[in-house]
Order: C-alpha cells, then structure tokens, then sequence
C-alpha cells in the first residue's frame, strides 16, 4: 500500500510534476465528436452502435486512440509529435479512417460544442463517472451537461524551458491564458441548447464556468498571479480544490465527504483513509480549467469544429505559442483583455463566450492574434492545406467579426415572436458568477 502522504510533499510533488521544462516544439490533439445519426440528428445513437461500426477497425494507421466520454462522445487522441505538421497530417489520417467506418453505419461526427438538438444520458459506466455525475449534480445542472454533451478540441503543448523569454515556462503559461478567451470567441460553435438561441456563442463556455469554480475555473490570475509562478499557483488551486471522489472498489460509492478538499484531506479530515500519492495523482486528473499543466499545457477552451474547422482550432493556438514572432504579437494583441497586465478575468472570458469576435475588444484581439498566426504558417515547411485552412477561417469569420456560431444561428429557425418556450437549461444573462 502506498504511504500516505504529508502536504509538504504533496506540494511538492505537485509542483515538480506539473511543468516539464524544455525546449518548446511537440504538439498533440485531442478531437471529441458528438455522433450523429445520418438520417436524423436529433435521433438518440446507442453507444452500442458506435462501437459496432469501429469494431472492425484495427489500429489506426497514424497512432491514434478512440476513446468515449460519458455521454458517448468519440474522442480521437494523437501521440505527441515532433511538430505540429506531423500533429495535424497523423490526425487527418486517422480521422479519415473513422469518418469512413461511421459512415458505413449510417453515422457522423456532428462538429458542435454542445449538442444541439439532444440531451443524451450518461452511457458510459464506471466508478469514476457515477461519482462525477453525483457531485456535479449536487451543485446544479451544468456539470450533467458539461459530461454529456460538449465537445471540444484540445491541443496540447510543451510547457517551454528555464528562461524568462518567450519560450520561458512562465511565459507560456500566462500566454495561454492571454489567448484563452480569444480561442473561446474565434472558434466559439455552440448557441443552441434542444434547438434553442441560448444567448451565447459558445454555451458549452458558459456551462463550464458555472460549475464547481474551484476545479474548472483559470488558474493563472487566482491570488493576484500574474504568470510568474505558475508551479505555485498550480499547486494552491490543486490542493484548494474539492476532492471528486474517494477510490474504492469497482462498484463501491465513490462519493466523498461534503466539501472535502484535498488540502484538508491531508491535514486529517476524515474520508475512510489517509490519501496517497495515488490519490493525489487521480485527484489532479479530475482538474478541468481551461489551460491545465499535466507536465505540458493542455489548452481545453475551444468547442469542437465541424468539417475540417479542428485544423485552423489546432493551429493558431500551437503557432502563437511556438512561434516567438507570433508569441510576441500575441502577447501585445492581448493586453488589452488583461488586468493589470496581466492575464484577462473572468469578465472578459465570458464575453468571448457571450458574444464571439463581435465584442469590439475582443475582436480586435482575435484578429490580430489571427494575422500573427498566419503569416507564422507562411514559413517553410508548413503544408499548404494548413495555411488555406487558416486563412479560409480567417476570412470566413475571424476578420469578418464571425465565428461558427453564427453560422448556426443563421440557419436556425427563428422562435415565435410571442409566447417563447423557455429554454430547458435557463442560462446566466450576465458574466458567469
């Protein structure tokens, strides 16, 4: 059994573990799809008939894995590659081959961030998701939602080196925050909820900040941090947060004591056990901020993409922090969301979600943000469908003060004049609380 561990060196493993320095350069996405019927999108899909049409498939042929999230959204996962064209061409392969497994079945990848049209149950079974479904229920609706119906794209990048530059850790880290709510409202695609307007470009943004505030909120910015230690932040909004669930047998209740945190769960509050380093490791992984350090940034604030809109979702966020150029033009276009010089608040993440790059402010910083990344693509070596997929976002939306969603709404149906039906899922007027 392991032992248990005392908050000293739980700091410290925290700490230690959650950036791994070095030079800046490997990329890796993560693509969830919600799963359509082809005939009939608003028509439920058994989880059963997604894994029948990918049983057959043998391992995909650029690395990829499959995985389901609770609600049977299908994520498709890369290795790390050594660059972001080799990130974007072994996803495509593997995409491609899943596109046409599904469509053998009467299937496709709906590219939303939140379902449209449906309000699926929870179909995937395990420990660790019957205890996320009951503590976020026992805080409102939006964590159900968040589980069963959101999909995202997730890039995920090196946490960067040593030094105070651009390619400097600490730089990164508050870079990533700088650019958070300008990834929110360029690639923002889910305004409805069961066919609805909610208000906001990116519903699936507002769902997220409304939940448990200590474990999905930005890290960057709490006590006053600016950027400049991101360890030490991390550690404190780690062990600050509610614990999710206290392991134990397979088909045993996984709930923890009401408001166990983690930090109190080492200084001897009581949950049946004394936590170890186990503990602690699959605490970490049920954090869910928008930029989240698990030894390199995950950056998980962008809705899922249809088509082929995960390329451009893919490669803006890797160029602005890769390319020093652009890293810097970044950093310049988003001061004027920041605090302080700092990294934005939360009122600046929600008006990316509220309204998109319609928001003068921010869309001014979306469309530098964009022309940086653009001409960072322009260099040697990067393909030309990566730059045409860019640069077709970029004018389609970016530069016209669109993103996805309004595509969306456009050709929604428009709700009666008098008399509205309520939405099913009422959502904050104001900045998320």
């Amino acid at each position: 059994m392991s032992a248990a561990l005392t908050p000293r060196a739980a700091e410290d493993h925290v700490r230690r573990g959650c950036f791994a320095t070095g030079p800046p350069g490997r990329t890796g996405v993560e693509l969830e799809w919600l799963v359509h019927d082809a005939g009939d999108p608003g028509r439920p899909v058994p989880a059963e008939r997604v894994r029948q049409a990918l049983a057959p498939l043998p391992a995909l042929p650029c690395g990829g894995a499959i995985s389901y999230e609770p609600g049977g959204q299908l994520e498709l996962s890369t290795a790390p590659a050594a660059s972001l064209t080799g990130c974007l061409n072994a996803a495509a392969g593997d995409l491609a081959v899943l596109r046409r497994a599904l469509t053998g079945a009467g299937l496709v990848l709906g590219g939303h961030g939140l379902d449209p049209w449906r309000d699926p149950p929870r179909v995937v079974d395990s420990a660790r998701y019957r205890a996320m479904e009951a503590f976020f229920a026992a805080d409102g609706p939006w964590g159900g939602l968040m589980m069963r119906a959101t999909a995202a794209v997730q890039v995920s990048l090196d946490s960067g080196d040593d030094s105070d530059g651009v390619t400097g850790y600490r730089r990164r880290w508050a870079l990533a925050h700088r650019i958070g709510p300008v990834l929110v409202a360029a690639f923002a695609n889910s305004p409805l909820w069961q066919g609805q307007p909610t208000g906001w470009r990116s519903t699936r943004q507002a769902a997220w900040a409304r939940i448990d505030p200590g474990r999905a909120r930005p890290a960057a910015g709490r006590d006053g941090c600016d950027g400049r230690d991101p360890r030490g932040a991390w550690a404190r909004y780690a062990l600050d947060a509610r614990v999710l669930c206290v392991r134990r047998g397979p088909r045993a209740d996984w709930s923890p004591p009401p408001g166990l945190t983690f930090r109190s769960w080492l200084g001897g509050a009581s949950a049946g056990r004394a936590p170890t380093l186990a503990d602690l490791d699959y605490h970490l992984s049920t954090l869910f901020p928008p930029v989240r350090p698990r030894g390199w940034l995950e950056l998980r604030m962008i809705d899922g993409q249809r088509d082929d809109g995960w390329l451009p979702a893919t490669a803006v966020p890797a160029v602005l922090l890769d390319d020093p150029a652009a890293a810097e033009a970044a950093w310049e276009a988003t001061a004027p969301l920041c605090a302080g010089g700092g990294v934005p608040p939360a009122a600046v993440w929600a008006t990316a979600a509220r309204s998109g790059p319609a928001d003068r402010q921010v869309g001014r910083a979306v469309r530098a943000c964009f022309a940086a990344a653009q001409t960072a693509l322009n260099e040697p070596g990067v393909p030309a469908y990566v730059r045409h997929a860019v640069a077709d976002f970029a004018e389609r939306y970016a530069h016209r003060g669109r993103c996805p969603a309004d595509d969306v709404l456009d050709a929604a149906p428009r709700p009666a004049a008098t008399h509205p039906r309520p939405l099913p899922l009422p959502l904050p007027e104001g900045a998320p609380s």
